[in-house]
């Protein structure tokens, strides 16, 4: 089993006919201060797996930050079951939505174990905003 990609976005949903839809992909944010929450984000992972997969495999999910603290984790099993016939792969989205939080500017990660072993990484560049600059003041103005 491998994941295809992994991302961040606004929403994510599996449509009637089986098709994943994925709204406001993104890689970056901007808070005004830290530490802070971006609410509701929605974690988009796709895994394939073969006929080789079929069974329970766990996966973990693990949110550190940018000095390498873990600041979050969840794990759940993922039970892989026999691909129709005629297909050699399995598509399977996972859509998790959660609030991460943030304590420091910089590069996150989201450490992805699929089994026992290091699966994937996703980043996400946390920015915060700067304090505003006092407009200077001008000899004779008053306000």
């Amino acid at each position: 089993m491998h994941v295809n990609f992994a991302l961040f976005a606004d929403a994510a949903n599996i449509s009637q006919e089986g098709k994943l839809n994925i709204l406001g992909i993104f890689d970056a944010v901007q808070v005004a201060q830290l530490p802070a929450l971006h609410p509701r984000s929605t974690f988009v992972l796709r895994l394939k797996a073969n006929a080789q997969d079929v069974g329970v495999h766990p996966l973990v999910l693990r949110w550190m930050n940018p000095r390498g603290n873990e600041l979050w984790n969840s794990s759940a099993e993922l039970e892989i079951g026999g691909a129709p016939p005629g297909t050699s792969e399995l598509d399977m989205p996972v859509i998790i939505q959660l609030d991460l939080p943030l304590d420091v500017p910089g590069e996150y990660r989201m450490i992805i174990n699929v089994g026992s072993k290091h699966t994937a990484t996703c980043t996400l560049n946390v920015h915060a905003a700067q304090p505003a600059a006092l407009p200077a003041q001008q000899p004779g103005m008053v306000s």
